[in-house]
């Protein structure tokens, strides 16, 4: 057997077991939705009122609303840290 036929056995195997595994998933998922699918029609509402705090805290976590993050400038003025300015853009009192 050369290298390239193992290489080429070995992927067919590979991908063979992938296929049964999805097609096991698939079946499990299958009835599992015919056995509980009252149950979870029935929880939807709830998981869409608990999933929106949740939303609220994961979605607002990188803006973090001026919580006394202040630099000092050159001059020795102090400025919140709003990020980068563009091209061009001064700082107040600048040249």
């Amino acid at each position: 057997m050369t290298a390239t036929a193992g290489l080429a056995r070995a992927a067919h195997s590979k991908s063979t077991y992938v296929l049964g595994l999805c097609v096991l998933i698939a079946a499990a998922l299958f009835l599992l939705w015919e056995e509980h699918e009252a149950h979870i029609l029935g929880a939807l509402p709830y998981a869409i009122l608990l999933l929106c705090p949740l939303m609220h805290l994961f979605m607002h976590g990188g803006h973090h609303h001026g919580h006394g993050h202040h630099e000092e400038g050159q001059n020795g003025d102090t400025h919140t840290s709003d990020g980068p300015r563009r091209h061009g853009e001064r700082e107040e009192g600048g040249r």
